[in-house]
């Protein structure tokens, strides 16, 4: 194996907790103690992009995980207990959800499984595209929705969804939390039965079985004690093509229901604060004014006669003025139309995909043989179809509601222009002058129902009024709704009410006509969300531990560096479905390796055992002139690829100078020639390191498949075997060194090119002895100044 390359090098500003590299791109992810968030590439180790802490998500980065597509990463928040799906191409979170504890591990795989079950679904997917209309890209004009969708014709919030094929974020925390979310986005299983602190864990590609390292504190006075379990989840593994559908249609339903939340985010912005602006001037006038008559009457009279009291003139020309209505009358317009506009092409088209997929998840809870096992409920999915259908019918009222607001507002905006333009004696177009008895009649009406004052109302809202009907619906509020539609003379309302039967049948949504958009939309929420808990629950008590191992206490040791990639570290080798678990313990002040090999079938014993790992002297000579003989400790190791780990290593010996190294360890130099008579029996009643004598040991020494880290304390290594890179990073958490792992180290290739350079000077001086004397004379000069050149270049590539 050629050595490394060193590719970037780089002082940090802050210290870094956590690092992780992208499955797909030369990108690495990090998390620093402040909180933020940074993505740096390869190159030169340059930075893409930060996405600086939030009040709204929190400050405190326990955790990264990539996708395996590589286009979102994960990290958990402890703060506030969050866990953040966030966009590689831009600093922005896609989608979040709470846990009920802070996260302190994630691991994010993909089933690799393949069956002819699978492959047709796989290829059957798109069915939904084919019926439903594509969601429309909601604008980008809003400020807080549209960073989510800043590109036009691009529904990104769809990039959450990413492959058919299954994949799912497992997260582990303190206190024994340990739970499943399929394609990161949905809680599939919630698993009990754990204990202590979880360190690392690793599902297998087979979702036959979870391994999981935690830090189990047995007493308070105690060390904690570093425990191995090997949970069982074939009922993953028995109905994965099922399980798959499943969680298909959650990501779907997870996924346009936070794409309805954000229409709504955006309606939101577009009604304006202006459009409160006539009912708080009404109010004042009411207030202000010394007659009797109601402000109902005082509008009546300008109606009807043409003439206004001189308080109402005043309220007219002096706070509201002629310029003042018209620009009112355009915003109430362009407010309204937005919303209308909001609530065809996005609410709606969301409400209707997600009905469509509500209703082929209850067909398939239909089919019990396939879906009970897992939990799928239909009555709790058909209670789920018609809350949905409660907040369709609600969306509906709002249309009806801004259709009559404008047709009200417009008709009442241009008979008040023109009474005002009267009063100022200004000049008033003919065509505007025209007003029909039917006009009239509409306006009297408008005044009518909403000129009345409502003393009752000023406790709720501060106005004596409620001109502006839409605003109500918007608040994400539990109150009523201060001006409900008029639901009287409504033959189909009144015929419902008097039916016992029909009111009851399930066939028709219920419907909340005192309650806001924003309730019914909560409401909903809860009720798809109760819906589909069922499933994680069913499934996580299905989980069951198979395996226990008390591997070893964790050491008090006062060495303040913080603890950053926690060994034990897992590896789930896809082609022949093993977990490796790498862990260290410290002997007689030499922390060696320790690799527990164990079957993801769990019903099957072949193939496990463990094996301790040292480090002989493989270095030259003149680094380890005090003996002949040298051992070398762990610093930190992660799987490479499912050949190799890489490892950091230090001499055990701490004396001044001496440098930290980065190798790989192939598994075939520690596997060779097992001794199966040596196999380690695992005496259950006893930790691990109470049997470590009886562990076999290899002694494994390496040849060019090490570097010096000279000038660096390493600490910690973040690896990528597909992409076939390292990252390295100084026990000050600041320093980091960035490597090309199977690439040729540039003062190695020099030499090599050099020496090709000088055999074929030589060859050609060999084939051209008849050249004349001077040019046989520069050909000597070269090679000689060459062979000076690649004897300098040896000598300084001495240790």
């Amino acid at each position: 194996m050629p050595a490394f390359r060193q590719v970037g090098e780089k002082q940090l500003p802050q210290e870094i907790s956590f690092m992780a590299w992208s499955p797909k791109r030369d990108l690495i992810a990090l998390a620093n103690r402040v909180g933020e968030v940074l993505l740096h590439r390869l190159a030169n180790f340059q930075r893409v992009w930060s996405l600086p802490p939030n009040e709204n998500t929190g400050k405190e980065v326990t955790a990264l995980a990539w996708r395996p597509d590589g286009k979102i990463l994960a990290f958990g928040l402890a703060d506030t207990k969050r866990v953040i799906l966030c966009d590689v191409e831009k600093p922005e979170s896609l989608h979040s959800f709470s846990v009920d504890a802070p996260v302190t591990y994630m691991h994010w795989m993909e089933v690799t499984e393949e069956s002819s079950v699978l492959t047709s679904f796989y290829n059957a997917e798109d069915e939904s595209n084919l019926l439903l209309p594509k969601l429309p890209a909601l604008p980008k004009n809003y400020s807080t929705t549209a960073k989510i969708f800043s590109e036009e014709k691009s529904d990104e919030i769809m990039k959450l969804l990413g492959d058919v094929r299954l994949n799912a974020l497992v997260l582990g925390g303190s206190s024994g939390f340990i739970e499943v979310y399929a394609y990161g986005m949905y809680k599939i299983a919630t698993i009990t039965g754990v204990a202590g602190s979880c360190l690392g864990l690793c599902l297998s590609s087979d979702l036959k079985s979870l391994s999981v390292i935690t830090e189990v504190q047995v007493s308070s006075d105690s060390a904690p004690e570093i425990t191995y379990f090997q949970l069982d989840t074939r009922l993953l593994s028995v109905y994965l093509p099922e399980v798959t559908r499943m969680a298909r249609k959650f990501t779907h339903i997870s996924t346009l229901l936070q794409y309805i939340k954000l229409s709504l985010t955006c309606m939101c912005e577009a009604w304006e604060e202006i459009l409160m602006q006539m009912d708080s001037r009404l109010t004042k006038f009411v207030q202000e004014k010394n007659t009797t008559t109601s402000v109902q009457d005082e509008f009546m009279q300008l109606l009807l006669w043409g003439k206004a009291s001189l308080e109402l003139q005043a309220l007219l020309m002096n706070q509201l003025t002629v310029k003042g209505l018209k620009k009112l009358g355009q915003s109430i317009e362009s407010s309204y139309s937005s919303i209308q506009k909001l609530v065809i092409s996005h609410l709606q088209s969301g409400s209707e995909a997600l009905l469509y997929h509500l209703s082929e998840l209850k067909g398939m809870a239909s089919w019990k043989q396939k879906y009970e096992s897992l939990g799928l409920d239909s009555a709790g999915i058909e209670d789920a179809i018609t809350v949905v259908g409660s907040f369709i019918l609600k969306a509906n009222e709002l249309l009806q509601v801004i259709d009559s607001s404008m047709k009200n507002f417009k008709a009442f905006f241009r008979w008040l222009y023109v009474a005002m333009l009267r009063m100022s004696e200004d000049h008033v177009l003919p065509e505007l002058n025209k007003m029909t008895q039917k006009d009239i009649t509409f306006v009297a009406d408008f005044l009518t129902e909403h000129f009345n004052e409502a003393p009752e109302l000023y406790n709720r809202k501060g106005k004596y009024f409620n001109v502006e009907r839409v605003g109500q619906y918007l608040k994400d509020e539990d109150d009523d709704l201060v001006s409900p539609p008029n639901t009287e003379g409504n033959q189909w309302f009144n015929f419902l009410q008097n039916s016992t039967h029909l009111k009851e049948s399930p066939l028709l949504f219920p419907y909340y006509p005192q309650k806001s958009l924003h309730f019914v939309k909560r409401r909903m929420e809860g009720i798809i969300d109760q819906c589909l808990q069922k499933p994680a629950d069913v499934i996580g008590k299905s989980v069951h531990q198979a395996v226990c191992m008390p591997l070893y206490k964790a050491s008090k040791s006062e060495d303040s560096t913080p603890q950053l990639f926690k060994l034990p570290f897992m590896w789930n080798d896809k082609s022949s479905n093993l977990h490796y678990v790498l862990f260290t313990m410290l002997e007689s002040s030499v922390s060696k390796i320790y690799i527990l090999r164990r079957q993801t079938d769990i019903s099957r014993s072949a193939n496990n055992g463990l094996l301790a790992v040292d480090f002989g002297n493989f270095l030259n000579n003149s680094i380890n002139e005090s003996s002949d003989t040298s051992f070398y400790s762990c610093v930190d190791a992660h799987f490479y690829d499912d050949e190799t780990i890489t490892v950091v290593l230090k001499e055990n010996s701490e004396r001044e100078g001496t440098e930290r190294i980065l190798a790989q360890l192939p598994l075939s130099s520690v596997y060779i020639d097992e001794d199966r008579e040596r196999e380690f029996s695992w005496n259950s009643s006893k930790r691990l390191d109470e049997q470590s004598d009886e562990v076999p040991t290899r002694t494994v020494f390496l040849e060019s498949q090490w570097r010096v880290l000279e000038n660096m304390k390493a600490q910690y290594v973040a690896v990528n075997g597909i992409r076939k890179v390292s990252c390295v990073l100084s026990s000050n958490l600041r320093h980091v060194r960035v490597f090309e792992m199977d690439v040729e180290d540039d003062g190695e290739a020099e030499e090599e090119e050099e020496e090709e350079e000088t055999t074929q000077i030589v060859g050609d001086e060999n084939e051209d002895l008849n050249q004349s004397a001077n040019n046989h004379d520069s050909l000597c000069d070269g090679s000689a100044e060459l062979a000076d050149e690649v004897e300098g270049h040896e000598s300084s590539l001495d240790p």
